[in-house]
């Protein structure tokens, strides 16, 4: 379950009444709030991952926005070094404190042996207590790893990337190398790596010797940061970072920087920093002032974005997932002015390819 799935179950179990089927609803509000967000944040690591192999010229937050949906799995893996997280000095890996997965959003709890793999993507989501890092091993297929303090974390969670005709994809914690949708699908392993800590790797393709390599990689005795080159020192009241995502699949031409806010249940912000090599200047007219700084508050009134940085674009949606179904009352949402409180705070590195000046 995404954290955007959390929150949609959270808000209809508390406006569930009667013989309201939640359920049913849940499954709709999900379709719903999925293509939204594929509507509305612009683009995705894929489309930067396009930008950098393509080549296009001139794109722009519109153009990325036209192209696939996330296809992670089939990003092409560059040829340079990838960013590494640093080691988060004096937190205990999950091998020794399972308890502290997921329990801050600015930390991992868990690396890699990069002598042998490559980082592709870093994710903490504190809302369902997880952490997941996808990664490669030599030119092989991506695998992703995905870490939580039970059971519970995985339950109604699909895999990232793994497409919906595969059907349900088994959670059984028996360390058993599965088969998912079929010879050409993808391979499924859970199991416990220590008492209190849970573990599910999985990729496309059906190469069993590869998932192994990749099991035999990670690195359970280890913490380090969720660095990125964006920080946010100014929240708006009562907010707090539920989810911090890295995405440096097509690094350095690409790069995808996602954290969420969350308030209470009913209150989510998205911040996303874009950035492509080949993102065009932004053509945009400014229609707010943020921190001193051009801003542009899109037409729906639901999205801001800080203008001026080169190549990239820092956006904050602040809308409601949910068509038809708005916060109860006493229990609102974020708004414009909140966005810009989180704007005119946020820091960009100045070079957003070097990953020595990320915080």
């Amino acid at each position: 379950m995404t954290d955007l799935d959390q929150r949609i179950a959270s808000v209809l179990r508390e406006r569930a009444e009667g013989e309201t089927d939640t359920h049913r609803l849940l499954r709709a509000s999900r379709a719903q709030g999925r293509r939204r967000q594929l509507r509305r944040r612009a683009a995705t690591a894929t489309a930067l991952a396009l930008v950098g192999v393509l080549g296009f010229v001139g794109v722009t937050g519109a153009d990325l926005a036209g192209l696939p949906g996330r296809l992670p799995w089939a990003a092409a893996t560059p040829t340079v070094a990838a960013p590494v997280p640093p080691r988060a000095d004096g937190v205990s890996g999950a091998a020794q404190r399972p308890d502290l997965v997921g329990a801050d959003p600015q930390v991992l709890h868990l690396g890699l042996d990069t002598s042998r793999a490559r980082y592709l993507r870093w994710a903490v989501y504190a809302s369902v207590e997880m952490e997941s890092i996808r990664f490669s091993v030599g030119d092989e297929q991506p695998v992703l790893v995905e870490v939580g303090r039970s059971t519970q974390s995985f339950t109604g969670r699909g895999i990232e990337g793994f497409p919906d005709r595969f059907g349900p994809v088994p959670v059984t914690f028996d360390g058993e190398i599965r088969q998912v949708g079929g010879t050409t699908g993808g391979l499924v392993k859970a199991w416990q790596p220590v008492p209190g800590l849970y573990a599910r790797v999985a990729m496309l393709g059906g190469d069993r010797s590869v998932l192994v390599k990749a099991v035999d990689a990670i690195r359970w005795d280890e913490a380090r940061r969720c660095a990125a080159p964006l920080r946010l020192s100014t929240l708006p009241a009562g907010a707090t970072v539920s989810f911090c995502s890295v995405d440096v699949t097509a690094f350095p031409r690409g790069l995808t920087v996602e954290l969420t806010l969350s308030r209470e249940q009913s209150a989510t912000m998205w911040v996303k920093l874009l950035y492509g090599a080949q993102i065009a200047e932004s053509t945009t007219e400014s229609n707010r002032v943020v921190g001193g700084r051009p801003g542009y508050l899109y037409p729906d009134g639901t999205k801001l974005e800080l203008l001026g940085i080169p190549r990239a674009h820092l956006t904050a949606d602040f809308g409601w997932p949910l068509p038809g179904i708005a916060p109860s009352e006493g229990r609102l949402g974020f708004t414009a002015a909140d966005a810009t409180t989180v704007l005119a705070g946020a820091q960009v590195a100045k070079d957003l390819t070097d990953p020595d000046t990320w915080e």
